[in-house]
């Protein structure tokens, strides 16, 4: 089965001052999804943004907002962020002990769920959760900054986990790294949805770079 490779750029690696301007400019370069990095400065060594930031860009696209919580503890605050804007919510399973449960509010709050898992994190601990999933999103980078270098380690995790979602309408994410060569990597291994931050906010052209990171590729 083909399956479209999806764009969603991370605005971590945006332009802070002009939030709005920069979601408007990846609207209209062609992205699929609007993937917001939340980070708590405890799950992960950084702090970007919170539900207050995503209620005021939710006017500046009708995409999909793509929001990655990497924040402990999680369930708290689920319905804040389906309140503000999100549309697919993902949480990593090393920072919720009851993945289940958390799967099940997510989806109880009309939305998409998402499960990440770090670098070191083995795809086992989906097995028991893929029918409550939307989304799996593989970490190819340790979380916490952008502009860090591509772990290929994480490409056989790509291949397994595309084993493991065999027929079911998940969608199998990759954040960390990506750019036109390793999109090509990771989408040969089954992932279609490709998170890029740097390598789409540090050119002028951000139509050029969205259509790069999609096959077929030179």
């Amino acid at each position: 089965m083909t399956r479209p490779v999806r764009i969603a750029p991370s605005i971590l690696s945006a332009d802070f001052a002009r939030l709005g301007e920069e979601v408007r400019a990846i609207d209209g370069a062609g992205c699929d999804w609007v993937h917001i990095d939340v980070m708590d400065g405890h799950f992960v060594p950084n702090l970007t943004i919170g539900p207050m930031v995503i209620r005021a860009l939710r006017p500046h696209s009708t995409k999909p907002f793509d929001v990655h919580l990497m924040i402990e503890p999680v369930q708290p605050y689920l319905a804040e962020y389906a309140q503000a804007g999100a549309d697919i919510i993902t949480l990593h399973a090393e920072a919720d002990r009851h993945l289940d449960r958390a799967l099940q509010v997510i989806r109880g709050l009309g939305k998409k769920a998402g499960v990440s898992l770090n670098p070191a994190t083995p795809e086992t601990v989906l097995e028991y959760v893929l029918d409550r999933l939307d989304l799996i999103l593989v970490m190819s980078v340790n979380p916490g900054f952008g502009g860090q270098g591509f772990l290929s380690s994480q490409i056989e995790k790509i291949r397994r986990i595309r084993a493991m979602i065999g027929d079911r309408d998940i969608a199998l994410q990759v954040d960390g790294g990506i750019n036109p060569e390793t999109a090509r990597l990771v989408v040969d291994a089954g992932a279609d949805v490709l998170v890029a931050g740097s390598a789409v906010f540090r050119g002028d052209d951000y139509s050029a770079t969205i259509a790069a990171l999609r096959p077929p590729y030179e």
